[in-house]
């Protein structure tokens, strides 16, 4: 796998999935990232998809308040489809795994401080896609 940044869609295979959404059809957009999520969370052993799941997870957390657009020419040119909520729980799951999956995609960095700006930058993506918890008032507080 050819890797030049830390960047969502810095890699040969998150490069190559933001072609085929781009070839997909409109409404087969949303199963394509929905898949690829689920693939990662349900994953035993190696997680393949990871970079997928990474670049997936940007085009969701694209959508939520505090989000980052895809500027990367690397990323989709095509305009994604408005994402329903249940994906920004799923996108923050496969990045949990992820980033515990330390001999997965880091091994394609070879400097630790390749590995460590990646996994800022997923912990960043996660703090977006992370639901805000609904706020409490002090009537909802028993004494």
């Amino acid at each position: 796998m050819g890797t030049w940044d830390t960047g969502h869609f810095d890699n040969d295979t998150a490069a190559d999935f933001a072609d085929a959404l781009d070839d997909a059809e409109p409404a087969e957009r949303e199963a394509l990232i929905r898949g690829v999520l689920t693939r990662t969370v349900d994953a035993a052993g190696y997680l393949t998809e990871a970079e997928e799941a990474v670049a997936a997870a940007a085009l969701i957390g694209a959508q939520c308040p505090g989000g980052e657009p895809i500027d990367s020419p690397y990323g989709p040119e095509s305009t994604m489809p408005v994402f329903p909520a249940d994906l920004r729980t799923l996108a923050d799951d496969a990045l949990a795994r992820i980033i515990s999956d330390e001999a997965g995609p880091a091994s394609n960095w070879v400097d630790p401080g390749d590995w460590k700006q990646w996994q800022t930058m997923l912990n960043r993506l996660r703090a977006v896609l992370a639901p805000t918890p609904p706020s409490l008032s002090l009537f909802d507080i028993e004494p």
